[in-house]
């Protein structure tokens, strides 16, 4: 019974193909490809998931970026190191890559125009750095460097993500608990107030009505439902809308302060990695607007850029602009004038990272409470609209 694999191969032309072929076995699917004249990369058993793939987790990169730095520094050529990795990777799609990435090597491109091929695993600040490593040959040092600052980047991310799950999940339950009281548990109580004839309060008429609506209308609500959130997502995708979400994510109260120090953060980290690793002054600013995440400080970084490129300083360029902390701008005029300005960027990189820890924490301890009391003013609410006319029941003659 045939197996089917999947391929990758090179044609005559060194052009890279991937595929599927039916066979006995793996050696007899390599044959096969040989036979029609391509150079056979890698021929693995088709995963379970057939044409999805499993996906590549930042954190796995770093783990095979640590491995790396390691086994290259311990002398093992990187052609060896990546076949090391390779043959104890778990995960089929990153081995994949891992297979092409050696058999690039070993056909005599650099290891950064090898890892260029998946811009979507390693980003430009990452072959950026590879590609400095090539030219001082200290790739094991480098790996090293770069497997730190990507893990600092991973951390950052998930003390984020946390920060706002638990406001999240809050939200969601409100909207939960409110919809089902509106549309479960009053309705069954609106018969017995219209067979009593008792005087109702405005709240609970406003809440009759608001379920009454709810209730009737329920699939133009979720067709409304589902068009603002594909409004949202394909506005996000336009350059106005994508410029509207970043100015709120930046200037929304609470959480946009914590969000401008996230982002001051990863890229004065940047920065200073690039410019201890020898990366070029302007290569290093226009990776900062790579990895900035945010139009508005994108475009600062540009700004930057064409102004370092007329011979300002990186101070100058930065000094007045509100998006910028003075104080920074001034350790950065330090740095410049001093000649260390990598090592002043990677101090205050840390020094940032403990702000966006602090900044996490008051946003989180604000958050919950303000949460909690929307939440019970939302239920209770509701809960007294249902209360009152029960007591107005209670006193009247049956």
């Amino acid at each position: 019974m045939n197996t089917t694999y999947q391929y990758r191969v090179r044609d005559s032309l060194g052009h890279l193909i991937e595929g599927q072929v039916e066979a006995a076995g793996a050696d007899a699917a390599a044959q096969q490809l040989r036979r029609d004249g391509f150079v056979v990369l890698s021929v693995d058993e088709r995963d379970d998931g057939g044409f999805f793939p499993r996906r590549v987790s930042k954190s796995e990169i770093v783990y095979v970026t640590s491995q790396l730095a390691v086994m290259v520094d311990t002398g093992i050529t990187i052609s060896a190191a990546l076949g090391g990795i390779m043959s104890q990777e778990s995960n089929p799609t990153l081995r994949r890559v891992l297979v092409d990435l050696k058999s690039a090597v070993e056909a005599g491109d650099d290891f950064s125009s090898a890892l260029a091929k998946y811009p979507k695993l390693f980003d430009k600040t990452y072959i950026a750095l590879v590609r400095a490593s090539e030219a001082t040959g200290k790739l094991g040092t480098m790996l090293d460097r770069i497997a730190g600052y990507l893990r600092k980047e991973l951390d950052t991310r998930g003390r984020v993500r946390a920060a706002v799950a638990y406001p999240a999940v809050m939200l969601v339950v409100a909207i939960g608990v409110t919809i089902f009281l509106l549309t479960y548990v009053l309705p069954k109580f609106t018969p017995l107030f219209n067979r009593r004839g008792i005087q109702l309060p405005g709240t609970t008429v406003f809440m009759m009505k608001l379920s009454e609506v709810l209730t009737e209308y329920w699939p133009f609500w979720i067709a409304g439902a589902v068009a603002l959130v594909a409004g949202f997502f394909f506005g996000k995708r336009t350059d106005e809308g994508k410029q509207l979400w970043d100015w709120c994510k930046i200037n929304v109260p609470l959480s946009g302060s914590m969000l401008r120090k996230v982002i001051i953060s990863r890229s004065i980290r940047t920065l200073g990695t690039m410019l201890a690793s020898g990366v070029p002054v302007l290569d290093a600013i226009r990776l900062c607007a790579d990895v900035a995440g945010n139009f508005f400080y994108e475009r600062l970084w540009l700004q930057v850029l064409d102004q370092v490129t007329t011979g300002k300083q990186i101070c100058e360029a930065l000094t007045g602009n509100p998006l910028f902390p003075p104080m920074l701008v001034q350790m950065i005029s330090t740095g410049e004038e001093t000649g260390k300005l990598d090592v002043v960027l990677e101090r205050v990189s840390g020094y940032y990272d403990q702000e966006v820890e602090s900044s996490l924490k008051t946003v989180t301890a604000m958050l919950e409470p303000i949460m909690i009391t929307v939440m019970g003013v939302v239920v209770g609410g509701i809960a007294m609209s249902l209360l009152l006319p029960i007591f107005s029941l209670s006193r009247t003659p049956g």
